[in-house]
This record gives C-alpha cells, structure tokens and sequence, in this order.
C-alpha cells in the first residue's frame, strides 16, 4: 500500500508547565515516507550539510559528492519534512531490524538484556538533522548539545563532571522554546504513526542531553541505558517504552496525545 503523507498539521496545544496555561504552537510542516532516490539524495545532502560542513561530526572524506549515508540507511525508514515552500528542512531516519544489527550497539556499551525484547520489537530512531534555516542557537543547543559538548572528543565519567544542568538549555524566551518543538515535533509523529503500523514497541536513541529534555518536556521519556559516550558531541543511549510514552504524554499533555494519534490506522 503507498504511504500516505503525514499532512500538514495545524496546532498542537500544550503545558508549558504543570502550573502554566495551555500553549499553542502551528505545525506548518509536512512529513512524508521517503523511498525514491532522487528525494533520497536531497535527505542525504541536508545531513551532510549539518554532520559534516557545519559540525564536523563526520569527516569529508568519509562522504563523497557531498552526500553523508552509512550502512544502516539501506535497513532503516526515512522521513523528510518540507516547509510550504516544498523545500526539505527537516529529516529523521527510523533503522528497522536486520542482521546488521543497530548503530547504538556499534557505539555504545548498553546495559539492557537484549533477551527481553522480541528480535522485530525495537527500532532506532536516529540522524536527525535540521536545516540551519529552521534553526536557532538555543535549538542547536537542544539538539546537538551546546558547544563544548560537540566540540569534545573526551568523555569524563566521573560522576556529574559531564552531567549539565537543565539551566543551560533553559535560555530561551517562552515563545522561542514553542517554536522549537514545531519541527522536531512533526518528524517524531511521523516515527510513531509508522511504528504502531509495524508493531514496534520500543525505540532506541542516542541523544544529547538537550533534545532527551525537550522529548521529556513534552512526555517523550527515555531512559538512559549505559554511560555518555563521545560520539557526534557527547551523546547517551536510551530506550523509550512507546506504551509508556504513550500514557505519559496523554497524562501530561492530552491535547498533543491526540495530535498524535489522529488519523493513526493500525493494520492488523
């Protein structure tokens, strides 16, 4: 069955906090399921323009003709986001099962018992990448780590040496932090419609500590599953529960619940 485009969608209201009044942001993006080549390319370029031209998080000479893919793109589900314009600003890639395994268990030591879980049950939700047009300091903080977090390439385990304090991403005047969520936002329903479709019941990601905050704020909670590591800036792995996201997000954010699972259809 073709995938259907994620659509445009219109307003998402939320709880700044438990103790503020509902917020409203417009989601003026539309997400679609990527499969044909040509489009493939141009998620492929905004992702070498942010991983390696911007951030130096991968080497130039690692991605020809300007194009930043890996062995993981072939098993994994793309998403792109386009503004009204039909120009790609955001993308997400969801990496499905296969023997090759995962990219958090290429670079991360994990303490979880993978016997647990179903072998189709887990997929890995990774490079995110935002075009530069559609970003602002304080969400490069979220979602790449601030500063000298990408800028390190040692990791300090002693206790609470690289633990940062939520202060530093909290910098940003309320309207701002509304805005930042619009687009990260729109690629993670699109994650989710696609993982209810697939019976996929755990995510794993490897995140700053920044975009696993902005994710909890909304009721996206992970939990951490072994220690940071450096690896595109300082980055931790974790593992949402997508049932108890679920619950979460409906308790702590009902109106972004349903956001999330209209128009959701499960094929049984």
């Amino acid at each position: 069955m073709a995938e259907r485009p994620q659509g445009l969608c219109k307003a998402i209201c939320y709880l700044t906090s438990p103790n503020k009044s509902v917020d409203c942001i417009y989601m003026n993006f539309i997400v679609e399921q990527v499969s044909d080549e040509n489009t493939l390319k141009e998620i492929y370029r905004l992702r070498y323009k942010v991983y390696v031209e911007e951030w130096r998080f991968e080497k130039p000479e690692d991605h020809h003709q300007g194009v930043e893919t890996d062995e993981f793109d072939k098993y994994a589900l793309h998403f792109a986001a386009k503004d009204n314009s039909g120009n790609i600003v955001g993308t997400i890639r969801l990496v499905l099962p296969s023997p090759k395994g995962f990219p958090i268990e290429e670079h991360c030591r994990l303490n979880i018992n993978r016997d647990k879980f179903p072998s189709n049950s887990i997929a890995e939700i990774s490079r995110l990448a935002i075009s530069k047009a559609y970003r602002k300091r304080t969400e490069d903080s979220y979602i790449y780590g601030p500063l000298e977090e990408r800028r390190t390439a040692i990791i300090n385990n002693e206790q609470g040496r690289n633990r940062r304090s939520d202060d530093i991403y909290n910098t940003e005047e309320p309207q701002e932090r509304r805005r930042r969520h619009e687009l990260v936002l729109s690629l993670y329903k699109a994650i989710y419609h696609e993982s209810k479709r697939r019976g996929i019941t755990h995510w794993y990601a490897v995140m700053a500590r920044g975009l696993y905050i902005l994710l909890k704020r909304c009721g996206f909670e992970f939990t951490p599953i072994g220690e940071a590591v450096s690896y595109h800036g300082v980055r931790t792995p974790y593992i949402g529960d997508i049932k108890e996201i679920e619950e979460k997000v409906l308790i702590k954010n009902p109106a972004l619940y349903e956001e999330f699972t209209r128009d959701l259809k499960i094929e049984i």
